[in-house]
C-alpha cells in the first residue's frame, strides 16, 4: 500500500537542462509518471548493472585516473600550449604535429602556398602510416572544403577510420549520427565520450574547466563577456588583485578560485590558488578552508595528504561550510584518510544536500542507486540526480543519461539518452579548442579563432557554430574563408555561414533561426524562398522571440510565404508585444498599416506602405555605394565640415551685429528728460 502510494505521488518531475556551454535558451526534459519503472522491475536491472563495478562507477579512484593527453590523444594541445608535455612518442605523430604546427601558422598569415605545404604533410602521414589524428584533420578539411572539395562523404570516412584512436573524431562521428536521429549509433559514441569527459574532470592536474564565452550578442560584438576574459589584462581583475594584496579576504579567496579553476580567461595554476587560498584562511575565509582541503584530496599542485584534507574540511564544515561535508562525506564512503563509514558518509552527503549542496544530492543519489549503506531505492536516487542536474552537476547528467540508456529505473529513452550524453562530452578535454579560439579572437587574430571555431562547430558545439557563423558575417573577406582553391566568395561566404546558422538553431539558437529566416527572405547567400523563410521564423517563434512572431506577423499581412490572414498577423504583431516591451513604436505603425489595409485596402497611403520594401533597398544601396564610397565620403564630409563652419561664422555675425544696433539706439525723449532735470 504504501509502494502504491509512493508511484501515486508526483506526476511530474522537471528537469531544466541549461547546455553547460552556452547561453543559449535551456530546454525542459519532462519525466513523468510512465518514465518511472516499478520496482521489481527496476531491481532487476540494478542487479545485473551491479554485477559489472566499471560500469556503475560509485565515486571515481583518483589513482588511477590518466592524464589528459592520455584521454585525448592527437590532441592540439602542444600546438597551442608548447610548455605542456606532448602524447607524441614515435615518428608519424611527430610528423603530424608539424604539420599540424604548419597548418596553423599558415592560418594566422593568410600564407596560400604554406598551407598548400602543410595540407600535403597531413595528406602524406595520413597515407603513409594510416595516423588517425592526422585523418581527422583530413576529415574537417573536406567537410568544410578547406582546400579541399567539399566532399561529405569523404569527411564521414576519414573520421569513421579516425574516430577508434581520435576523439575529437568520434565527437564530429557522434554529430553527424545526432543530426540524423541515428540514435542508436549515436548514443553508443556518446556514452563512450562521456566517459571520458567524466574522468577527465577528476584528473588532479589537467581537468580544464572551460568558460565557454558567445563572442556575439545578436548582431554585435559581446563586449562584456569578452572584457572579462581578458585574464590578468582586464581591469577588473586587476582591481580585485590589487585589493588582496592590501588584505581583503574575499578578493583572495576569489583570485585562487579564478586560477583553481581556471576561470575569467585565467589559465589553470592551482600553485597560485593555494598560495591565495592559504592568504585567505589566514584573514579566516571559510570558504578557502574547502578548497585547501580538496586540493589536498585531489593532490592538485601538492602531494596527495588525506589526513590534511579531513583537517580542512572539518574546520571549514564548523564556520558552517556546507559543501565542506561533502568532501568529508566522500572521504568516508571511500575510506580515504578515516576508517571507511557509510554511515557517516550518508550523514554528511545529506547535510550538504539538505542545504541545497548539488555534490551532496549526486552522491546520495549514488548511494541509493548501489544499495551503499541504505536500502536500494532507484526512484531516491533518480530524484537526487535531477536536482543535482539542474544545478548543472554533469556528474548528474552522466547518471541520468545511462539510466534513459540501460533503462534502469527509468524507461529506455535512447534519443533522450543520446542528449544528456552529448551535454556530458562536451565537457571532454578537447573542449580546450574553445579557450584556444577565445584567446586568438581576443589576440585580433580573427583566422585562427575561425578555425577552431570552425572545428568545434564539426564537433558538434552549438556556440561555436553561431561564432564561426557571426565571424563570418561580421569580418568577411577577413575571416579567412577558404574553399578549395583559395579565399571564398563573396556567395561561397554566404552559405559557409547560412550552414552554420542552420546547425545552430537546430540546436535551440533563436537568432540562429531568425538569420536563417533573414537569408531566405531577403535571398542573402541563397534565392529568395519565402516559404522556407516563414518556416525558420516559425521555429524563431517556438523559442519565443519576439521579432520572428513580427515577421511572422507581417508575411501574413502580405500573403508571402504564409496565406493572407489579416487576423493572424494581428496576433501575432500582439504577441511580439507581449514578449518585448521594447517593441511598442514598430507594433504600433504595423497596426496601423493593418488597420489601413482592412477599412481602406485601396488607398493611396496603403500603396506606399507596400512600395516601401522596394523602395528601402535602393535608398539602402544608393548610401552603401554613393555616400558611404570612400572618396566620396571624404568629400562629403569635407562638404559638411565647410556649411558647418559658414554657418557658425554666419550665426556669428548676425549676434555681434544685433550687439552694435542695441549700442546704437537713441535714449527714449523720456529719458532725455530725465538726464536734463539731473
Amino acid at each position: 500500500m504504501q509502494l502504491k502510494a509512493r508511484r501515486l505521488q508526483v506526476i511530474f518531475l522537471i528537469l531544466c537542462l541549461c547546455s553547460l556551454f552556452i547561453n543559449a535558451r535551456p530546454y525542459l526534459i519532462v519525466i513523468s509518471q510512465d518514465d518511472l519503472k516499478d520496482g521489481a522491475l527496476a531491481d532487476d536491472f540494478l542487479d545485473s548493472a551491479n554485477s559489472d563495478s566499471a560500469e556503475w562507477d560509485e565515486f571515481g579512484e583518483p589513482e588511477s585516473q590518466n592524464s589528459s593527453e592520455e584521454l585525448d590523444p592527437g590532441s592540439w594541445r602542444p600546438i597551442f600550449e608548447p610548455d605542456s608535455p606532448s602524447s607524441a612518442s614515435d615518428a608519424p605523430e611527430d610528423l603530424y604535429y608539424t604539420a599540424l604546427g604548419k597548418f596553423m601558422s599558415s592560418v594566422s598569415s593568410g600564407d596560400l602556398r604554406l598551407m598548400e605545404d602543410a595540407v600535403a604533410d597531413i595528406d602524406q602521414v595520413a597515407a603513409g602510416s594510416g595516423d588517425p589524428h592526422a585523418q581527422s584533420v583530413l576529415g574537417l578539411l573536406h567537410g568544410m572544403g578547406i582546400m579541399k572539395e567539399t566532399n561529405k562523404a569523404k569527411a564521414f570516412m576519414y573520421h569513421y577510420f579516425a574516430a577508434e584512436g581520435n576523439k575529437q573524431s568520434k565527437m564530429a562521428l557522434a554529430y553527424i549520427y545526432f543530426r540524423q536521429e541515428m540514435y542508436e549509433k549515436a548514443v553508443k559514441l556518446y556514452a563512450e565520450l562521456a566517459e571520458v569527459a567524466i574522468n577527465s574532470l577528476l584528473v588532479s592536474k589537467d581537468s580544464p574547466v572551460i568558460e565557454p564565452v558567445r563572442i556575439h550578442n545578436g548582431a554585435e560584438e559581446n563586449k562584456q563577456a569578452l572584457r572579462k576574459s581578458r585574464g590578468e589584462e582586464d581591469e577588473d581583475f586587476q582591481i580585485l588583485e590589487y585589493q588582496a594584496q592590501k588584505g581583503n579576504a574575499g578578493a583572495m579567496y576569489r583570485i585562487g578560485l579564478f586560477y583553481y579553476f581556471g576561470l575569467r580567461g585565467l589559465r589553470r595554476d592551482h600553485a597560485k590558488a593555494l598560495s591565495w587560498f592559504s592568504k585567505a584562511v589566514e584573514k579566516g575565509e571559510p570558504r578557502s578552508m574547502e578548497l585547501v582541503g580538496e586540493i589536498y584530496a585531489r593532490g592538485a599542485g601538492v602531494e596527495r595528504d588525506y589526513t590534511k584534507a579531513l583537517q580542512w574540511l572539518t574546520r571549514a564544515s564548523k564556520q558552517p561550510s556546507f559543501s565542506a561535508y561533502n568532501g568529508m562525506g566522500y572521504l568516508y564512503v571511500k575510506g580515504y584518510g578515516v576508517e571507511k563509514n557509510f554511515t557517516k558518509a550518508k550523514e554528511y552527503f545529506e547535510k550538504a544536500a539538505n542545504n541545497d549542496e548539488s555534490g551532496g544530492h549526486y552522491n546520495l543519489g549514488v548511494m541509493y542507486l548501489k544499495g551503499i549503506g541504505v536500502k536500494r531505492d532507484v526512484k531516491k536516487a533518480c530524484t537526487h540526480f535531477i536536482v543535482a542536474a539542474n544545478a548543472g552537476q554533469p556528474k548528474a547528467f552522466y547518471q541520468l543519461a545511462k539510466m534513459f540508456h540501460t533503462g534502469v529505473g527509468l524507461k529506455r529513452n535512447i534519443p533522450m539518452a543520446s542528449a544528456l550524453y552529448k551535454l556530458v562530452a562536451e565537457r571532454g578535454p578537447w573542449s580546450s579548442l574553445s579557450r584556444w579560439a577565445l584567446e586568438s579572437y581576443l589576440k585580433a587574430d580573427i583566422r585562427k579563432a575561425f578555425f577552431l571555431y570552425t572545428r568545434m562547430a564539426e564537433l558538434g558545439y552549438e556556440v561555436a557554430q553561431s561564432n564561426a557563423a557571426w565571424i563570418l558575417d561580421k569580418y568577411g573577406e577577413q575571416s579567412m574563408c577558404l574553399g578549395e582553391y583559395g579565399f571564398c566568395a563573396k556567395a561561397e561566404r554566404h552559405q559557409r555561414a547560412h550552414s552554420l546558422w542552420w546547425q545552430a538553431s537546430e540546436q535551440g539558437n533563436e537568432h540562429a533561426a531568425l538569420l536563417i529566416g533573414d537569408a531566405y527572405y531577403y535571398g542573402r547567400g541563397t534565392d529568395v524562398d519565402y516559404d522556407r523563410a516563414a518556416e525558420a521564423y516559425m521555429h524563431a517563434k517556438s523559442q519565443l522571440n519576439a521579432q520572428a512572431m513580427f515577421n511572422l506577423g507581417y508575411m501574413h499581412e502580405h500573403g508571402l510565404g504564409l496565406p493572407f490572414d489579416l487576423h493572424l498577423a494581428k496576433r501575432y504583431y500582439d504577441q511580439a508585444l507581449e514578449l518585448d516591451p521594447a517593441a511598442r513604436l514598430p507594433v504600433k505603425l504595423a497596426l496601423g498599416s493593418l488597420w489601413l489595409r482592412k477599412n481602406h485596402a485601396d488607398c493611396f497611403l496603403v500603396h506606399v506602405i507596400d512600395s516601401l520594401p522596394e523602395v528601402y533597398p535602393k535608398i539602402d544601396a544608393w548610401v552603401e555605394d554613393v555616400l558611404l564610397e570612400e572618396g566620396n565620403a571624404t568629400i562629403l564630409t569635407l562638404f559638411a565640415c565647410l556649411l558647418t563652419v559658414l554657418y557658425l561664422r554666419e550665426r556669428q555675425r548676425r549676434h555681434a551685429a544685433v550687439r552694435a544696433a542695441a549700442v546704437a539706439v537713441p535714449l527714449h525723449p523720456n529719458d532725455h528728460a530725465v538726464a536734463a532735470q539731473n
